[in-house]
């Protein structure tokens, strides 16, 4: 088992009924099969990350089909660039509710999925029982030093002090961030002034970039999907009782997404 303990750092051992460290703290899995890694002084809010509302309409959305490119690209990549290890394990940081996650299955790999919001969790676990899911931050990531062979972040934040760590010599990270024309046309919805989303240089301590490409293409969207994409991003908090109303009475919307896919390799040492 890779998984640490939140609280001392000691490796944790699976019981029957959750895990537990040398040092007597223990964390129940809950009946849908994760463990709950967020110590209640590392969480900030009362219920971090994305609400079940958000939850929902993001597997309402996903499920269509809409972001499969994505997912088919990041997959391909992940094949392609993983490392040569027998059963390598791989963690789907800020994985909501687990529908990049279940892409990077196969008989050989170890699957982890690890978000800050108890809801997506459940959610997650409830549909894919094959895959081990946990609560905790990007920030304080529940894995032993060195123990993972690829990581994949989609959107999630992170420390890339964590990443470093927690990644073996030679293990894979792999980003997507929004390239510059992502949902613009939701931007020119809800702002008078509309800016191209601003593409920031990223480096990270401790990684060589093996690879930077764009994925875009466009969305055709009922007003439903529309309406759920909107409800999945940070536009949402902006957008004004006219745009909710604009997107749920038309017969299509048409937009754009405009993804930067990133691969990074942890260098020896």
């Amino acid at each position: 088992m890779l998984y640490i303990c939140p609280l001392c750092h000691s490796p944790l051992i699976a019981e029957s009924n959750g895990y537990a460290c040398e040092n007597r703290h223990r964390f129940d899995r809950a009946k849908e099969g994760y463990v709950n890694l967020l110590p209640v002084q590392h969480k900030g809010s009362k219920d971090p990350g994305d609400s079940p509302e958000m939850i929902q309409a993001r597997r309402q959305f996903l499920e269509e089909g809409h972001y499969q490119p994505l997912r088919d690209r990041v997959a391909e990549l992940l094949d392609h660039y993983l490392p040569a290890t027998s059963a390598p394990s791989i963690v789907d940081l800020g994985c909501g509710e687990g529908y990049y996650t279940s892409a990077w299955i196969k008989s050989d790999r170890q699957v982890y999925g690890v978000d800050v919001s108890k809801f997506a969790i459940k959610s997650a676990a409830k549909r894919y029982p094959h895959i081990q899911f946990s609560v905790a931050s990007g920030y304080r990531l529940p894995f032993a030093a060195a123990s993972l062979a690829a990581i994949i972040r989609i959107y999630a934040p992170s420390k890339g002090e964590e990443l470093m760590r927690v990644l073996c010599p030679g293990g894979i990270l792999i980003t997507v961030t929004p390239a510059a024309r992502h949902l613009y046309q939701f931007k020119a919805l809800i702002y008078q002034d509309v800016q191209l989303h601003e593409e920031k240089e990223e480096t990270l301590e401790g990684f060589e970039c093996l690879l930077e490409t764009k994925l875009h293409y466009p969305l055709s969207l009922s007003a439903a999907s529309a309406t759920q994409l909107l409800q999945m991003t940070p536009f949402a908090w902006r957008a004004s009782e006219q745009v909710w109303q604009t997107l749920a009475e038309c017969d299509s919307f048409a937009c754009e997404t405009d993804f930067k896919i990133t691969v990074w390799q942890r260098t020896e040492g």
